[in-house]
């Protein structure tokens, strides 16, 4: 015997009519509507500060590089009359030139520097969470305490450096910040021991990311250590090491208090940054057009620089 039909099967669902339609879909366009308006209204203190204090500014600032102008005095418009008077500089070029050697010199030494402190204090070991702290803490000194604190140490005759370099038999005084190669080395020094924290905790955090399944395979296989780390640990952190290297690429083209503050960019000009040439032609010299002139040019330096950078990590990937 065969089962009974139900007396619903075989029936049409009633097809809404075009009145319903229109309906439901004004219904959810107010939602959508109201749900914008909301998100809106709670970006709108951001977005009304972001504006002011960021986009206008840069908007000021390339109308401020098209003209002659010191403060106090009524502004002359040149044109691109600036940006040639800053091709014509020559300290202008030597500024850039610094300020492209610390780069890299300073990007792939934080770089390393980084992934090796991480690696310590990711590896299972008694007193990790001291040396997390301490490699940190640096990281929220200001600039001016760091920079006293490596005047004191690098000082000649009683610098901390000096006396412990002196109690283990070397004799000889070393000026750190009155020589070309030891005035950035000295640089150098002050950068790392202030911003390696961060890239500390980047690549730490990079590391955690990382199953341990992918090691025990990887010795079960028979893999060293030093294989492990070149074949999983390496492509695993690929996306942490652009974020750091664009980062601290950006970071070291803004150098400045390093610099001004332990070496005033000397001995002579040696170590005179873009950014310390920028604030001395605007500040000392007066010239507002021509330092902001320099400054948009500093400014598509680094966009050049970070896109070369995507473009190149993207190409190995």
């Amino acid at each position: 015997m065969e089962p009974a039909v139900s007396a619903s099967k075989g029936k049409h669902e009633p097809v809404p009519s075009k009145k319903q339609n229109k309906f439901t879909n004004i219904l959810a366009n107010k939602k959508t509507l109201s749900l914008n308006l909301f998100a809106w209204l709670f970006l709108a203190p951001y977005l009304i500060f972001y504006s002011w204090f960021m986009l206008y500014p840069i908007i000021k600032g390339f109308i401020i590089s098209l003209y002659k102008w010191t403060i106090g005095n009524e502004r002359t418009f040149v044109g691109f009359g600036n940006y040639k008077t800053m091709f014509q500089d020559s300290f202008f070029w030597e500024a850039l030139g610094n300020t492209l050697y610390f780069v890299l010199i300073s990007t792939p030494t934080l770089v390393i520097i980084g992934i090796l402190l991480a690696l310590i204090v990711n590896a299972k070991l008694k007193g990790t969470g001291f040396l997390r702290s301490a490699f940190f803490l640096p990281h929220i000194l200001s600039i001016s305490v760091i920079s006293s604190i490596w005047v004191f140490v690098l000082q000649p005759y009683t610098g901390l450096l000096t006396s412990v370099l002196k109690s283990v038999g070397v004799t000889n005084e070393i000026f750190w910040l009155n020589s070309t190669n030891l005035a950035w080395f000295s640089i150098l020094l002050a950068t790392v021991w202030w911003t390696i924290g961060f890239n500390m905790v980047l690549f730490l955090a990079g590391l955690q990311e990382i199953p341990d399944d992918l090691y025990e395979a990887a010795k079960i296989d028979g893999a060293n250590s030093w294989h492990c780390f070149r074949y999983i640990t390496l492509p695993s952190l690929k996306s942490v090491i652009l974020l750091v290297v664009v980062l601290q690429s950006i970071g070291s083209f803004k150098l400045f208090g390093q610099s001004y503050m332990m070496t005033n960019g000397g001995p002579g000009t040696s170590t005179r940054t873009l950014v310390q040439y920028i604030y001395e032609t605007g500040f000392r010299t007066n010239d507002m057009g021509l330092a902001s002139a320099m400054s948009y040019v500093l400014f598509l330096v680094m966009i050049l620089f970070a896109v070369v950078q995507f473009k190149f990590m993207a190409k190995k990937d």
